[in-house]
């Protein structure tokens, strides 16, 4: 579909209102199976992986040693001793590199997932009733389901239904089209994730972002767990201590650009992550700013354009 205002705007509604379906086959994704799979992965992500039942699934993330988040991910349990994470494209060499040398002497296999599995997402209200009503509960929750006549695992998202294709999905595709879904573009589905506030891996979580910063604490850590890398700094951080920085939702007065600064005063105290302009709501960005930037303040970003700093909905 051409990348159009109009396009855009069509695809837009569709996903507003009905469902849209967006190929997200790029993102990388690993398998973690054997014994001490679940345990293994304990040590490694902040959230609690060791609680997750078949079927269930939570978000995590990667830290260094210093607590800045290296990776994000889903990780999915699909039986006692085999788990899955899905990362962004540009993280998933780092995960498995980081997993293959920390696994040394556990009984846990780290490999890639299947290459002929595709990821189709269903975005919108209609998304759970074309994927035919399967039976899932929270987000990341999963199960297998036959759509169409073809057999998928369908996961809950928060805005909509993942499924996880294996063979081309040509035909489940094909399907979801006919039964009324909308092909869209991935810059449609990133307006809704703005107006989400769902911050994303290489836009607005960047080297050196903490959790906390990130606003994934309620998501993705657990205080409950036991010790993980990076754990000391982002417990420190939550208990005892003030982030410096706070995801923010921006409302420029005109369209502003990923990457242009953030300016409160002379000071600046942010880079725009993601800019979108939302066919509902007009201009809209994500960014982490400094915490004198609180929500109701005003900025300039880029060159001039005023902003207003919401809190995340």
């Amino acid at each position: 579909m051409p990348s159009t205002a109009l396009g855009i705007d069509a695809q837009y509604r569709a996903l507003r209102e009905e469902a849209g379906l967006l190929d997200r086959s790029g993102r990388a994704r690993l398998t973690v199976t054997g014994g001490e799979a679940a345990e293994f992965l304990q040590g490694q992500l902040t959230n609690d992986v060791e609680s997750l039942e078949p079927g269930e699934g939570c978000y995590a993330a990667l830290l260094d040693r210093k607590g800045k988040i290296r990776a994000d991910m889903r990780v999915l349990r699909i039986a006692a001793d085999e788990l899955v994470l899905d990362t962004e494209p540009e993280a998933g060499d780092l995960v498995r590199r980081h997993l293959d040398m920390y696994r040394v002497g556990r009984d846990a296999d780290v490999g890639a997932g299947p290459e002929d599995t595709v990821l189709l997402s269903l975005i919108g209200p209609r998304s759970r009733q074309l994927a035919g009503d399967v039976a899932l509960a929270a987000e990341h929750s999963h199960a297998e389901a036959g759509i169409g006549g073809t057999r998928c695992r369908a996961v809950a998202t928060d805005l909509g239904v993942d499924l996880f294709v294996p063979g081309g999905g040509a035909e489940l595709r094909a399907h979801l089209l006919d039964a009324g879904a909308e092909q869209i573009e991935e810059a449609a589905a990133e307006i809704a994730r703005v107006e989400a506030g769902r911050p994303r891996l290489g836009r607005e979580i960047v080297e050196g972002t903490m959790p906390q910063e990130a606003g994934i604490n309620e998501r993705a850590v657990s205080f409950d767990k036991g010790c993980y890398i990076g754990q000391e700094t982002v417990a420190r951080l939550h208990y005892r201590g003030k982030p410096n920085r706070h995801l923010r939702r921006l409302r420029p007065e005109r369209e502003v650009g990923s990457g242009d600064p953030v300016h409160a005063g002379e000071r600046q105290v942010g880079t725009v992550g993601t800019a979108v302009l939302s066919p509902a709501e007009g201009p809209l960005a994500l960014a982490i700013l400094r915490r004198e930037a609180e929500p109701g303040a005003r900025v300039i970003v880029g060159t001039g354009t005023p902003a207003r700093v919401e809190e995340i909905p």
